[in-house]
């Protein structure tokens, strides 16, 4: 199986050893993404709500340069340092899906890159 990195400048470049997602076959594995703006590169942190919109913006346009969008959707992982902010990252994560919900996780965890409060991945099929 022949496998195809994604990459857009819609989506802020990857701080690491990583791509922004791998297709391989009718599956794309997209990589964690943090509230990193694409045209500044700065972190969007005045709140969680604006952190998280962010995030899924980040998400949406990886899926986008696939050819995929929050339908072919089946999987995703949040990672959140404060479960105390779940209701408001549940609420705005929400909001990108129709009714086909995929499969997920979400799990708290004592700190996440450049000390941002949430990171999602996903994983795509079309």
């Amino acid at each position: 199986m022949e496998k195809q990195i994604i990459n857009t400048k819609q989506a802020p470049e990857p701080i690491g050893p990583y791509n922004q997602a791998v297709k391989a076959g009718n599956m794309l594995f997209v990589s964690g993404q943090i509230a990193l703006h694409p045209d500044t590169n700065q972190l969007v942190k005045e709140d969680i709500v604006a952190e998280t919109h962010q995030v899924m913006q980040n998400l949406k346009h990886i899926l986008s340069e696939a050819g995929m969008d929050f339908n072919d959707v089946v999987k995703a992982t949040i990672f959140i340092t404060d479960m105390n902010n779940f209701s408001q990252i549940n609420e705005i994560y929400g909001k990108y899906f129709s009714s086909h919900f995929p499969a997920r996780e979400t799990v708290q965890v004592s700190a996440l890159p450049k000390g941002v409060n949430v990171e999602i991945s996903v994983i795509a099929c079309k």
